[in-house]
């Protein structure tokens, strides 16, 4: 069962002492919708009483829930953020120049604004209660409301690749192998926000030995899902600095932590963390789930940390991963992480990691060690393995 906070009221953002409704942002976080608590071996659990070992959990903490309207014409209207969405996706997977031109040619429910969504729009259909299940172990559950959206996974032994392409190009340098253009997108299937490469050349080499060409050695590409809406107002921030160690967002009601603290933590010292913090005059502080996180997010900014200059990043690793209180839906002794650093991969036959998925990518990271078989290579699919570690950076949130 969800435990809402006292400061809570329904339909509501609060920041504090100040309640401000969720229609008068212009960047409403929408709840990640998990409802469920977890323990560090991944069992679901009664989530913990406050001041309980593992407090604070994304379940714990709700926020704006996502709201979505059936127009009947094809396209589906979400009420918090304003975007109109299309319901149906095509079925074939585009390149990234075909993504953007099939979307502004489009004609839906009697518009013709019809756009490939930014990676903050995107992300903002993300459900967590979403699970990538074996198919003997049950049914799938996508990372997207199918209640209102279509959603089909990729046949075969490819059925964890449903990326949907954002319009959001990787402007930090080069990624998988030496890519020069690559856009984020998120993937329904798997839960995370990966860059990808927009050429032909997607995937080469050694990553393309491991089946991620089609039958004409080119790139598969991604699948897309337009929005309407007017560009540039959803996911554009607005901070401030209160002059206390805080950071005030006013297009997402949210208070922020100024500056980590420069220790990695577990999970679990990364919750506790965040709920005894005394700060700005303030304590009710806790730890981001992944959407809020995402949400300070600087895509923008052409160099590592992406994070806008009003915020204090302890550079002290090129990952610079940063916790978030939900946990991953397909391995729940793993939680969200968001790369603020390089989000650094490797295949098979690399003995170095480098920058696969671009800093802004959403990951997971194993909660502990504690009783766990771990390498540096856990986190693994057809194509690569993701650099995990279980110590990560802290930021908090109110």
């Amino acid at each position: 069962m969800r435990v809402l906070p006292t400061s809570l009221i329904v339909g509501t953002v609060a920041l504090g002492a100040q309640v401000c409704a969720a229609q008068d942002l212009t960047y409403p976080v929408v709840d990640t919708m998990q409802d469920r608590c977890f323990d560090l071996a991944g069992d679901a659990i009664d989530c913990p009483a406050e001041g309980d070992a593992l407090y604070g959990q994304d379940a714990q903490y709700a926020r704006t829930e996502s709201a979505y309207a059936d127009n009947g014409d094809g396209t589906v209207s979400d009420t918090v953020t304003g975007l109109s969405w299309q319901q149906t996706p095509p079925e074939d997977r585009l390149q990234y120049a075909e993504a953007m031109s099939y979307c502004a040619a489009l004609e839906l429910g009697g518009r013709t604004d019809w756009r490939v969504p930014s990676i903050k729009e995107l992300y903002s259909l993300a459900d967590n209660r979403g699970e990538l299940l074996k198919p003997e172990e049950g049914t799938p559950t996508p990372y997207i409301d199918t209640g209102v959206f279509d959603f089909s996974y990729p046949q075969g032994p490819m059925a964890f690749a449903g990326q949907y392409w954002s319009s959001t190009l990787y402007v930090k340098g080069p990624v998988q192998n030496g890519r020069n253009q690559a856009a984020f997108g998120f993937n329904f299937a798997d839960g995370h926000i990966k860059a990808y490469g927009t050429g032909l050349d997607f995937f080469t080499g050694a990553a393309a030995s491991g089946g991620l060409t089609g039958p004409d050695g080119k790139a598969p590409g991604n699948f897309v899902r337009c929005v309407a809406g007017e560009a540039g107002v959803y996911g554009v921030n607005a901070f401030s600095d209160n002059g206390d160690g805080t950071v005030t967002d006013a297009a997402t009601g949210l208070m922020w932590q100024q500056a980590d603290d420069g220790t990695r933590r577990e999970w679990s010292e990364a919750l506790a963390y965040c709920e005894a913090l005394e700060l700005g005059g303030h304590s009710d502080w806790r730890l981001p789930d992944s959407k809020a996180l995402q949400s300070i997010v600087d895509y923008e900014r052409t160099s590592i940390p992406a994070i806008d200059d009003i915020f204090g990043v302890t550079q002290d690793s090129e990952t610079l991963d940063y916790w978030t209180s939900t946990t991953f839906g397909d391995w729940k002794t793993y939680a969200n992480v968001i790369a603020f650093g390089k989000a650094l991969s490797r295949s098979g036959d690399q003995t170095d990691y480098t920058d696969w998925h671009g800093a802004g990518a959403q990951r997971s990271s194993i909660k502990t060690v504690i009783g766990q078989e771990m390498t540096e290579d856990t986190t693994c699919s057809i194509n690569a393995c993701d650099y995990n570690r279980s110590d990560n950076l802290v930021r908090c949130v109110r």
